[in-house]
């Protein structure tokens, strides 16, 4: 809930921004004619939101276009990357709704790298995460494409002498019904060009709405289902390269020396490079490239880190938790409450460290040359990736060409550069274009993992159980630090303490964070639901114990802690109601239940799950309820939360890295398992209808899935667990 609002106060800090230089809304949208005619209409944001970011004050640069050229072709620049989130239908729908035409009449057309062009107003600068694509996009995609409607609608009233209340847009044509007189968008285009962006702006009633709110098709998945669609391991420009890597076993190590005479003599290996921490083998395939990096013989350097054992970071954590946190959030008296509690219930959780497993291994295709460079790649901080690119080549922003493609999976993986960087130093050392490809392997193994995390939670309770404090220490490391300091404030990491309280409310509350950093050289980064995700797993189990300690069912305790939010209230109740809480299951079977704000939107789980003498937990069935205020698309949101509930299954259950001699254990999907087909459980989603701004919905099922099914392994088993993911051998029954 920090996170989310942190989000809010940085719009309300843009609104402001606005209303300081005396702009209006309109300020934002400015038209002009587009490159070989027709009409180019740009979305301009205040760059003015963050203070580290801050341009100059009241300037505004355009955000995204829409394009509509002389032949009806209607294109959306995309700022946010596409991984199969679904941004691409949802955010064109928004135009669409708009300009009355229909989804299969807008194209896509990936952004280049460009914070000034493309800033997420979120995040304040080009980022595609957070679950922010659709939140960020509500408001002004809507705009724009209303104001190109009226824009239309005013050029053919123009021409054709009448009213422009006279006249309406549908299917692409303006319309004038008194003279029967129609005219494609193409034909108004260049006069439309010409004329003022409206002064206000009228956007349709959500009532009147006849694509936003339905069920409308994937346009990106005909091509990714014949096998169309480009994502980054596609590109295939001319004298194309292909190099793998090998970087040093232990975390921080560099390379010593590398022996690659029997390299060399693979058939198609041309090139052996060597950068400061790796090795890199450039063939004219894959194959070729893989048997010479097997064929080197590598002596590397391994440093400081070389007995390094998940053990010790383990221990590190919990002597950090000993000391005196910055404080979060702080509310009423919670020392003092302790004082006259009837009952003080504490308990430590773990949460593991994590990879991101994307599909698509890591790949970034460059081709350095001396006055210029290209980048292929999928990722989603578009602008940074070239930016890193204009740095290392030494070349000016400008001649770096970014190209943008599918992603095969983020997750929050290609929120990083380290990949794309190390491409262009091998490009520097290539004569043409080279694809570096990692291997699954070498994901896994060198990864910018979730950091391992450690809660400490104390809670004073009154004589009926219920909390009149409520504390919870989070200690790990601050990604936010790194990654966008505008969210490292005072000592805290105001990601990693997002949500940290759950949605309850508490008569006294305090929520601190200490710092501690994983060993030198050991990446940790986002992993899909970033703070929300790591919180919402260990509060909800926490909450569940406090419920069973109280000797009250667990969504009844819940209930007596949200009577100052009726939404949280109607998503557990919609979820209790349709999983039939509360009727009886077979014996090794249990229910478990979890509730979050996140993202801007609400969720409750139910879990069912039966539970093996061996101790193997089988998650049948997953009931979830959801508030996310408005929506867009109905099947997009139901498959972004059965694909959360998936990639939250799988951590739940199998996901750990661990580390011993300072090498990650863990190498591909053999040892890092993620959940098979046959593991599935039985998905049902239920919306709880409301007409507040939308939330996001790519991370909140990923979040809420963990609790709900540890919470209901203690219901089939009465055996609470405290650290993920879940271990068998502590539910043998045998």
């Amino acid at each position: 809930m920090l996170l989310d609002r942190l989000a809010n106060s940085l719009l309300d800090r843009a609104a402001a921004s606005i209303d300081a230089t005396g702009l209006s809304r309109r300020t934002f949208l400015t038209a002009s004619a587009a490159a070989g005619g027709g009409l180019l209409l740009s979305i301009g944001l205040p760059r003015a939101i963050l203070p580290a970011e801050a341009a100059e004050a009241g300037s505004f640069a355009p955000n995204a276009f829409i394009r509509i050229g002389r032949d009806d072709k209607i294109t959306l620049v995309m700022p946010y990357a596409e991984m199969g989130q679904g941004t691409d239908t949802s955010i064109a729908m928004l135009i669409a709704e708009e300009l009355e035409v229909g989804l299969d009449q807008v194209q896509i057309e990936h952004a280049t790298g460009d914070d000034k062009l493309y800033t997420n107003p979120l995040i304040g600068e080009q980022v595609t995460g957070g679950s922010t694509a659709v939140r960020a996009s509500w408001d002004p995609m809507r705009q724009a494409g209303a104001a190109a409607r009226m824009m239309l609608i005013a050029a053919a009233a123009q021409a054709w002498q009448v009213e422009a209340t006279d006249c309406h847009a549908e299917k692409g044509t303006v319309f004038h019904a008194a003279s029967n007189r129609r005219a494609p968008y193409g034909d108004l285009a260049d006069k439309a060009a010409g004329l003022p962006v409206p002064g206000k702006v009228a956007l349709k009633d959500p009532k009147d709405f006849t694509l936003v709110g339905t069920p409308a098709k994937r346009t990106d998945s005909p091509g990714k289902v014949n096998g169309t669609a480009m994502y980054g391991l596609d590109v295939r420009p001319p004298g194309l390269k292909v190099a793998t890597v090998a970087a040093c076993p232990v975390i921080g190590g560099k390379l010593g020396s590398v022996d690659d005479s029997q390299a060399k003599v693979v058939k198609g290996v041309r090139q052996i490079v060597r950068l400061d921490d790796a090795v890199a083998v450039v063939a004219d395939h894959m194959g070729a490239a893989k048997k010479g990096l097997a064929a080197l013989q590598i002596t590397w350097d391994e440093g400081a880190n070389a007995h390094v054992s998940t053990a010790d970071i383990v221990a590190q954590l919990e002597a950090a938790a000993a000391k005196p946190g910055a404080v979060a959030r702080q509310e009423g008296d919670v020392d003092a409450a302790l004082k006259t509690a009837a009952s003080k219930f504490e308990a430590d959780y773990h949460l593991p460290l994590l990879a991101h497993a994307t599909m698509e291994p890591l790949n970034c295709t460059v081709h350095v040359q001396k006055d210029s460079c290209d980048v292929w790649v999928g990722n989603q901080v578009q602008n940074r990736a070239r930016a890193a690119a204009a740095r290392i080549t030494g070349l000016p922003f400008e001649k770096v060409q970014y190209h943008s493609y599918f992603l095969g999976g983020g997750f929050g993986r290609r929120l990083e550069i380290d990949y794309v960087e190390q491409a262009v130093r091998i490009a520097q050392q290539v004569d043409g274009p080279v694809k570096v490809i990692w291997t699954r392997e070498e994901d896994i193994q060198h990864d910018v993992y979730r950091g391992h995390n450690f809660s400490r939670f104390a809670a004073g309770l009154d004589a009926n159980g219920m909390p009149v404090s409520f504390e919870h220490r989070v200690v790990g490391p601050a990604v936010m630090a790194r990654f966008l300091p505008v969210l490292f404030k005072d000592g805290v990491d105001l990601d990693i303490v997002d949500n940290a309280a759950g949605p309850y409310g508490y008569p006294n509350l305090r929520i601190d964070y200490v710092r501690q950093e994983m060993p030198t050289g050991l990446a940790t980064g986002n992993w899909r639901g970033v703070g929300v995700t790591r919180n919402t797993a260990v509060v909800e189990g926490f909450i569940d114990e406090l419920a069973h300690n109280a000797g009250k069912d667990p969504v009844e305790y819940r209930r007596a802690l949200l009577d100052k939010d009726p939404r949280a209230r109607a998503v557990l109740d919609l979820a209790a109601q349709k999983s039939s809480w509360g009727q009886p299951m077979p014996a090794g079977s249990g229910r478990g239940i979890s509730l979050l704000l996140g993202f801007g939107t609400y969720m409750a789980q139910v879990a069912e799950v039966a539970v093996d003498k061996n101790g193997q937990v089988a998650v049948k069935r997953v009931v979830c309820a959801y508030d996310c205020g408005m929506i867009v698309n109905p099947d997009t949101i139901k498959a972004q939360i059965e694909g959360g509930i998936m990639y939250g299954l799988s951590a739940a259950l199998y996901g750990e890295i661990t580390l011993k001699d300072g090498r990650v254990e863990q190498s591909n999907f053999d040892s890092y398992q993620v959940l098979r087909i046959n593991e599935a459980p039985a998905i049902e989603v239920y919306r709880v209808e409301n007409s507040e701004a939308p939330g996001g919905m790519g991370e909140p099922a990923t979040s809420g899935i963990a609790p709900a099914v540890v919470n209901a392994v203690f219901a089939a088993t009465g055996k609470r667990l405290r650290k993920l993911p879940i271990d068998a051998s502590q539910l043998k029954s045998a």
